[in-house]
Order: structure tokens, then sequence, then C-alpha cells
């Protein structure tokens, strides 16, 4: 499966498909123009650090490809100051360890000095101090945790702190008229930062976590946790995942140890993958995502794009989005540094930035490198029957507030 996800995924070339052999080396995306470049001209190169394998696999793929289309069109109109755009995708693989090979990989090897990524948390925050030590751009589209907001001068993403998501996840809970949780989450910073934000609001409001479980990445079945949670007297549960294989073997095993109240959650257990190994188990799961309608002209266009080019509706629209979103803000910067190699400049850019994409409307960035200006919604999970590839598997109840 890996292997067929790469085969359409990591290089599109000037009028040719290759696909590299293995899924850790560096992969160019430079496609064709309908003006001739400047034979003189080097093209701009720009990194990607993204989850090909490992936990994140399953949305890692989809938005490298949203990337790899956003540098199709970008080229196909011209490039960027009659210069090509080429991008170089690291498989990161969700992890610190991996992230940080892959980024000494496209520093050290390839001297790259703007990265586009991670896709993880764990991965961005790994990687984050030796952007910040050598002076390059990490910009990620769906590293959310808090503690990113904090990692460095250089960082930056259009994905929203899972601070904010938690902050209304409590919001939730105690609007619906829960008093007593139990969490279970996965032991990554992603998890755990949804986790520890959606129960310090909560809290706040006057609301109890009667117990917390946690697993490893690697967890294969969950039972042993879940019957611990399940023997204490809670309304509702709490649940964070990392990968969509353990977010939705949860919710089924949850259910089949007898659990019969309502479950929450962030965005991974209202995955594809995650909803198909749940099945009936996931009707009426509640979860905080960001916007998956992209109701934007340029979210609409790009959802039709991205069917039009790989054959199947975007998994993970909003994400998707956020990650063609910033190819396209990266252009812009290069197109007014004109230089590939001026981190500093391309961060200055960032911060005076207004933009309008995919995922929003004159949104931006604050001083911490953290997006604003861009709201998430509350959704639920719809029975089976009722599932269709077009409407994802859940419908969107009401918005909240943009962060």
């Amino acid at each position: 499966m890996v292997l067929i996800g790469l085969c359409a995924l990591l290089v599109i070339a000037c009028g040719e498909d290759r696909t590299p052999e293995g899924t850790g080396e560096s992969a160019a995306a430079e496609s064709g123009s309908t003006t001739a470049p400047d034979a003189s001209k080097e093209p701009f190169v720009i990194g990607a650090l993204d989850s090909l394998t490992g936990v994140g696999e399953s949305y890692g793929i989809p938005l490298s490809r949203s990337k790899l289309l956003a540098v199709e069109e970008i080229n196909a109109a011209g490039g960027i100051n009659g210069r090509m755009l080429k991008l170089v995708i690291e498989d990161s693989k969700c992890t610190s360890t991996d992230a940080i090979a892959a980024y000494q990989r496209l520093t050290d090897v390839e001297g790259i000095k703007i990265v586009l990524g991670a896709t993880c948390s764990g991965a961005t925050l790994g990687v984050a101090p030796l952007a910040e030590k050598d002076g390059v751009i990490l910009f990620s589209p769906s590293s959310t945790s808090p503690d990113i907001t904090h990692a460095g001068d250089y960082v930056f993403r259009t994905a929203i702190s899972s601070q904010k998501a938690g902050t209304d996840v409590g919001n939730l809970l105690w609007a619906d008229g829960v008093r007593t949780i139990v969490t279970i989450s996965e032991a990554t910073d992603y998890a755990e930062g949804s986790r520890r934000a959606a129960v310090a609001q909560f809290e706040q409001l006057g609301g109890t976590v009667a117990a917390a479980e946690s697993y490893p990445s690697d967890a294969i079945d969950f039972r042993s946790q879940l019957a611990k949670l399940l023997r204490v007297d809670a309304e509702a549960m709490f649940l964070a995942a990392q990968g969509e294989i353990s977010g939705g073997t949860i919710i089924k095993q949850a259910r089949e140890l007898g659990y019969d109240g309502p479950i929450y959650s962030e965005v991974v257990p209202t995955g594809p993958n995650a909803l198909e190994i749940a099945g009936e188990h996931a009707t009426g799961l509640k979860a905080i995502v960001p916007d998956p309608e992209l109701n934007t002209t340029t979210g609409t266009n790009f959802l039709t794009k991205f069917k039009n080019r790989f054959g199947g509706v975007a998994p993970w629209p909003w994400y998707q989005g956020s990650a063609y979103d910033g190819v396209y803000i990266a252009a812009e910067c290069l197109r007014q540094t004109d230089d590939d190699q001026d981190a500093a400049g391309f961060r200055d850019c960032l911060h005076k930035l207004t933009w309008s994409g995919a995922i929003g409307d004159d949104y931006s960035f604050d001083a911490n490198g953290d997006v604003t200006g861009i709201s998430h919604v509350l959704i639920e999970v719809l029975p089976v029957t009722e599932r269709t590839e077009e409407n994802l598997g859940y419908r969107v109840v009401r918005a909240h507030a943009a962060s």
C-alpha cells in the first residue's frame, strides 16, 4: 500500500513520471510550464517533511499530494519571477528521530533553507531546535501541539493550535451537560497536547476527570486500558489519537466492552480509515475539527482539482487545503525575497502577510508564527448507511469562533 501510494505521490517531473526506489529517498516535484523557463535561471528549491510511512501515513500522503498539486500549478503558470519551483520531499515518519534525519538530508545535503512541515507535532518539535539554530524556516500545515507556539522564531504553521481546539472541546463537554469524563490518549506530542488543552478547559469550568489512560503508538489492543476506564463512573469519554488505526479500534473496542456513553474527540478518529474500522460503533461521535467544507472559492476549486488529479475526494480536506495554501504562501514570499536561501527575509514576509486561500480568507500569523483568523467546527459522525465519499462520514453541526 505504501509503494502504491508513493508511486502516485512522489515525483512529477517535466514530461515524465518517475518514482525513486525506497521510502526514505528525497523526491523532487518540478512541473512543466506553459512559458519556456530561462535556462540560465536555477529553480527555487524548498523542502518538505511529510509522513509518507508510519503512524501518520494515512494523512501524510494526501498532504504531500496537495503540495505537489500546488507546485504543478505554480510551474504551469510560469513559476516565480521566471523561475520554476522545485519541492524536495523527505519522509519524516511522524517521529522526531526520523524527522531529524530527514531534516538533515534536506539541509546538509540539499542546502535547503525553507522546509514545509512536518506533518506530525512530534516531528516538528523534534526538528524545531535545529531549524532555529540553523536559521531554517519550518512551516507546518498540520502540526497542532500547543508547544509549537514557542518553538522558535523560524517556526510557523497554518495548522490551528490544539490549545484552541482543546478549549472548544472543554466548552462543548460542559455545554452538553457533561460534568465527569474519562480520557484515553496516544503517547505523542499531538495527542497529549490535545488532551491537556481539553482537560484544562473542562476542569476550569468545573468538570472532573475521573480517570485517564494512555497508550504507545505501536499498541494494537486497548481492552486493558478501556476496562479500567469503564470501571469508573463517568458521563463521557474523550479520545485523542495520533493514528487512525488506534482511534478507530478504541471506539470499536469501547463499544464492544459495553460502553454506551458519548465519545468526544479530535480530528484523527474521524478519518476515513478510523471510521471504517469503527463502523457503526462510531455513530454519534462528536469532534472539534478545522472546517472540512473549504467554502472559499480557492478551497472549492482545490477540492475539484485534487479529485481530478488523483482520482478521489480529498480525505483530509482542511489539512490538505492547509498544505496547498502553504506552497502558495511560500511562492509569494519567494517572489518577494527572490532568494530561496533568505530564511530571515522569508520569516519577515510571513509576519507581514495576510492571505486568502483554501482554508480561509484574510488569515495571518501572529508574533509566535501561529495562524490567526481560522475557525473550528463541531462535527458528528453519521450512521454507516448515511456515510458517503462526499460527506466523509460526518456532518457539520455548527461553527466556532475564529482563533
